[in-house]
């Protein structure tokens, strides 16, 4: 009888958990099992790792050869762990020499074995690689991270973590029978990056659109826009990344790792990421799930734009779905086998026309829309998820033509008053003003008598919900950011409840 013990990792969402190996090799009719929670994926692992040990030249045993996948309460899947299960063989039947030939139990201590394995023992690429070194540099910094090449040269884009990279099991054999260290992993060279944000200077006319898209980029806010078709609505969005700070190092690696979880290997880029799903798309989609699950757009988007155009034409349960991800900053999703959460820290920016037709409140265009249409197209956004949006405004068509006016301010010029009031914020509060919370929003953002008196009014007359009144004051910081100012006056406050019309005066 003989024992190995090897560790590797499971994907849960955006999670890495730890998983230990247990490879028991004893006497009896041959078999092979798999025990802890393996999906088919990894209950194929046996063939796998059959084929491959003969292909590399090792015997395979004849005995009765148990695999437990610890915790065995977590579900597993894919071929990630047929490098661990193919080495605790090699382990329990002496074809790798013990580290410690004095102990009953065979281990390689500080390595985590992670990798799936072709017939013929070569090792190919894992999905979420990013993800799993992220969680091996947060858990155990000291580890040695066992990879296959492709893979491991993602992986090594992780500061502070040793990543190991191997072409075939018996690279990885060898070297541990030889005492002798795996090559160490370079990273990726730079791939390409994605191509710049238009500029700004590109929207002509549309001073309050163009405030509100500074506001928001200032203060991490959510937008709504609202005007007919051709105004600039979907100019303006496009537009909101390339005034936004760059990404930290930690940010890029997340953004990279959530699209590696969903199948899209990307270069980190310190350019946050835009999302614009199309109105078709399904929660699932847009939240993320699958039996599974896989990030979905609001994760995609983590850390930066997600832009829905056309807002009302979305399904009311994909919408109803943002609602509990905008005030966390992260999405769990539940199924029968499993349950996992995402990060979805992400700025929402929408847009809508002001009728089904586009033309209702037009200067010079008719709204053939009938009365009832235009109210249930306009009650597809819920009182809920308005409460939720920090900045409403409403776009009109310029009254001279747009040939004759002048370019506004660039995208580099407005940005680099963006970067000096994110950087107050930071150092003030250590996040955005839209993320304040709780005693930090009383404490940073406390308004004068006067403004106070002013929001009270406000609210008292329009009935608004204390959700509102904490996102008027969030906004309201972020306007005395702008103007440098210390304290929230009046006039912030004011300028705040110009962005916070009634949905029935404005839209209505």
């Amino acid at each position: 009888m003989s024992l190995a013990i090897l560790a590797s990792r499971a994907l849960h969402g955006f999670q890495a958990l730890p998983v230990k190996v247990e490879v028991h090799v004893g006497a009896g009719l041959p078999a092979f099992n798999i025990v802890g929670l393996p999906d088919t994926g990894v209950r194929e692992s046996r063939e796998r790792v059959r084929s491959a040990l003969l292909s590399g030249g090792y015997t395979f045993p004849a005995g009765r050869i148990t695999v437990n996948l610890a915790p065995a309460d977590l579900p597993k899947h894919s071929g990630r762990f047929d490098l661990a299960i193919a080495l605790g063989i090699l382990l329990a039947t002496g074809q790798i020499p013990a580290l410690r030939p004095d102990q009953a139990v065979h281990q390689i201590p500080d390595h985590v074995f992670v990798g799936e394995l072709s017939l013929t023992g070569t090792l190919g690429a894992i999905n979420g690689a990013l993800a799993i070194a992220l969680a091996v540099a947060r858990d155990a910094p000291g580890a040695i991270l066992v990879m296959p090449a492709a893979s491991a040269a993602v992986a090594a884009q992780v500061p502070g973590i040793s990543v190991c990279s191997a072409e075939t099991l018996a690279d990885v054999a060898n070297a541990l029978a030889r005492g002798q260290a795996m090559p160490r992993a370079q990273p990726l060279p730079p791939g390409r990056q994605p191509e710049a944000p238009p500029c700004l200077s590109e929207v002509i006319g549309q001073a309050a659109g163009r405030r509100a898209l500074e506001i928001a980029a200032c203060g991490g806010h959510s937008l709504l826009m609202c005007g007919p078709p051709g105004v600039g609505k979907s100019m303006l969005a496009q537009r909101l990344p390339g005034l936004l700070p760059p990404l930290a190092v930690a940010q890029r690696l997340e953004v990279a790792a959530l699209h590696g979880l969903a199948g899209h290997d990307i270069a980190p880029s310190d350019q946050p990421p835009f999302r614009a799903p199309h109105h078709t798309a399904s929660t699932p989609a847009v939240v993320g799930g699958g039996a599974w699950p896989r990030p979905g757009e609001i994760s995609l988007a983590h850390n930066g734009v997600l832009f829905l155009d056309e807002i009302p034409e979305f399904q009311r349960a994909v919408l109803e779905s943002l609602r509990e991800p905008l005030e966390t900053g992260q999405v769990s999703i539940a199924r029968a086998r499993i349950s996992c959460t995402f990060p979805a820290r992400f700025q929402l920016v929408a847009a809508m026309n002001p009728c089904p037709c586009g033309w209702a409140g037009h200067a010079r265009r008719v709204c053939t829309c009938a009365p009832g249409r235009v109210e249930a197209y306009r009650r597809r956004l819920s009182g809920p998820l308005l409460d939720r949006i920090d900045l409403h405004v409403g776009l009109t068509t310029p009254e001279t033509s747009w040939l004759s006016a002048a370019c506004g301010e660039r995208s580099d010029e407005v940005r680099q008053r963006v970067l000096r009031c994110r950087s107050n914020q930071l150092d003030r509060q250590g996040c955005t003003n839209a993320q304040l919370e709780g005693a930090a929003l009383r404490r940073h953002a406390e308004p004068t008598t006067q403004a106070a008196n002013l929001l009270r009014d406000a609210a008292q007359h329009w009935g608004w919900s204390a959700r509102v009144m904490h996102r008027l004051l969030r906004v309201s910081r972020t306007l005395a950011d702008m103007a440098s100012s210390d304290t929230v006056s009046a006039e912030h406050v004011a300028e705040a409840l110009q962005f916070r019309p009634t949905w029935g005066e404005q839209y209505h």
